[in-house]
């Protein structure tokens, strides 16, 4: 295990990317060291409340070391001018341990190597311990003194992620250690190591993360139905082709985890994907996160500056993979898209009520065996693309929320059981209040098969009826909008009301049976 010490400060420069946020900048670092098996031996990072290159004497401002048991800790507040005075205590001791040989590596960042990181920048000159770092000014100056520097850049274009794994890759190689980066939050302690780059690719995930864009384009197109508002209806078509480019953002930043340098390869792929929509952005997306994180780590091992590292990454990597779907896979992806349009479009042509009778029966299977966000929501995203809304999307108000509503006002009203009615409580103000969290519905459904087989039935029914209806809506909004946001909102209405009055009637007389059943075994 290599030891290593983090020196520096907030900086000029490095405070608008990242520096402002002293704690997070070094957790990054620490997550890295831990994936390398390097040890933190020291800190020593003054932050103050504004860049340097505005701080005064006075200016507010913190030091942060680490104590005995590796935990990262805060001075309390002070003056520029104190904290400098107290952080030359820091130094002196950091550069005892580097004399002592406990200290193998630095970390440097936006540092004053004539100043409060003085003793520490001399005593590892002696040493040739191996440098890294960012700060043009601080480097330059470093580096005049005859330090190893073995990596170092400007801080412009970097993020928290990016700089610490180019700092500790560089020390690995230079050590000749194994290291994978952590590229994103497996639990609370950051600590699981990516394996394959493919295995962060998950598709589920990027839908569900997208619905807000799609939500907001309903409601454009709601709102554009008012007289006094007709004009948004140019809005709506400005969002729809919004639509590749937010997911392409989403899946290249979930697949690479690189920050900002991810969300802008995204972007980039995301407007050369528009043609082919929210297919070619997904592949766009995906595409973009790929080679970012295989640019990232060829341009580092490369011994790339930083800031060129993430021109190279975020630019190169968005523009290869939009350039790829804009010539190659755009017509492909709008033509499956349109495919699965049709698709649904045929089938309810050939009997809408039978489709929206099927569509409602199966909806709860379909979310309680998991189908639902990875077939049945991509499959309504794709419908809200070029209409704002949806009939797979109207079947899930009808047929999840309005139905786990009916199961937990019964549950308020006429509980089976004490303490129900507190349980059922919070679920039926979100499924009206929000239209979504039909999973408060799965403890009345899975403690009484009469409650499970209601719900079912009443899915089917209100599904029928939207069919009948051929209503187009969405969910995930507050249900009593929802009719306001359909194509029907007379039928829409119907609909949502049969379900929920048909699910409430069966709870509450499963719950009655159940209750009379107790009371006479009990007896």
């Amino acid at each position: 295990m290599k030891n290593i010490a983090i020196i520096g400060s907030s900086g000029g420069n490095l405070f608008n990317l990242g520096g402002k946020n002293p704690r997070k900048l070094l957790d990054e670092i620490k997550n890295q060291c831990h994936a390398a098996n390097f040890h933190i031996a020291a800190i020593q990072f003054i932050a103050t409340e504004v860049s340097m290159d505005q701080a005064k004497a006075d200016s507010k401002t913190s030091l942060f070391t680490m104590d005995e048991e590796g935990e990262i800790t805060q001075s309390a507040t002070n003056t520029l001018e104190k904290i400098n005075e107290q952080a030359k205590q820091t130094d002196e001791q950091i550069a005892a341990l580097i004399r002592n040989q406990t200290i193998d590596g630095l970390i440097v960042m936006s540092a004053e190597a004539k100043g409060a990181n003085q003793l520490v920048i001399d005593a590892a000159a002696e040493r040739n311990i191996p440098i890294v770092g960012t700060g043009g000014t601080s480097m330059a100056t470093i580096g005049a003194k005859g330090a190893n520097i073995i990596a170092q850049s400007g801080t412009t274009g970097t993020t928290n992620r990016t700089r610490a794994i180019s700092f500790i890759t560089s020390l690995a190689k230079y050590w000749d250690m194994k290291y994978k980066p952590i590229i994103g939050t497996a639990n609370k302690n950051d600590t699981e190591i990516s394996g394959s780059i493919w295995k962060n690719i998950h598709i589920r995930g990027i839908m569900v993360s997208a619905l807000p864009g799609f939500i907001a384009m309903a409601l454009v197109l709601a709102l554009s139905k008012i007289p006094i508002l007709s004009g948004l209806e140019d809005i709506f078509d400005i969002m729809i082709g919004a639509l590749p480019i937010i997911i392409a953002t989403i899946a290249a930043k979930q697949i690479s985890n690189l920050d900002e340098v991810s969300i802008v390869a995204g972007v980039i792929a995301g407007v050369l994907s528009v043609d082919g929509g929210i297919i070619g952005g997904l592949i766009g997306g995906i595409l973009a996160g790929v080679f970012v994180h295989y640019f990232f780590q060829k341009c580092v091992h490369w011994k790339f500056p930083m800031t060129t590292v993430n021109i190279v990454t975020g630019g190169l990597a968005g523009l290869l993979a939009g350039l790829l779907v804009y010539f190659l896979f755009a017509p492909i992806a709008l033509l499956i898209g349109d495919g699965i349009k049709n698709a649904i479009e045929a089938a309810i042509s050939f009997s809408p009520i039978l489709a929206g009778l099927l569509g409602g029966l199966l909806i709860w299977p379909a979310i309680l065996g998991g189908i639902y966000h990875a077939a049945i929501l991509p499959i309504v995203l794709l419908e809200m693309e070029q209409t704002g809304v949806s009939f797979l999307g109207a079947i899930d108000m009808v047929g999840l929320v309005m139905v786990s509503a009916g199961i937990n006002l019964a549950n308020i009203v006429a509980p089976r059981e004490k303490g129900e009615a507190a349980a059922a409580t919070p679920g039926f103000l979100i499924n009206m209040g929000f239209g979504t969290f039909v999973e408060a519905a799965y403890p009345f459904m899975f403690s009484n098969k009469m409650v499970f087989a209601g719900a079912i039935l009443s899915a089917g029914v209100g599904g029928a009826l939207v069919g009948l209806f051929d209503v187009r809506g969405t969910a995930y909004v507050p249900t009593f909008t929802t009719p306001f946001l359909s194509d029907h909102p007379v039928g829409f209405i119907i609909a949502m009301l049969a379900s929920f009055v048909l699910s409430f009637s069966i709870t509450l007389i499963a719950n009655k049976k159940k209750k009379v059943g107790e009371e006479g075994l009990n007896a």
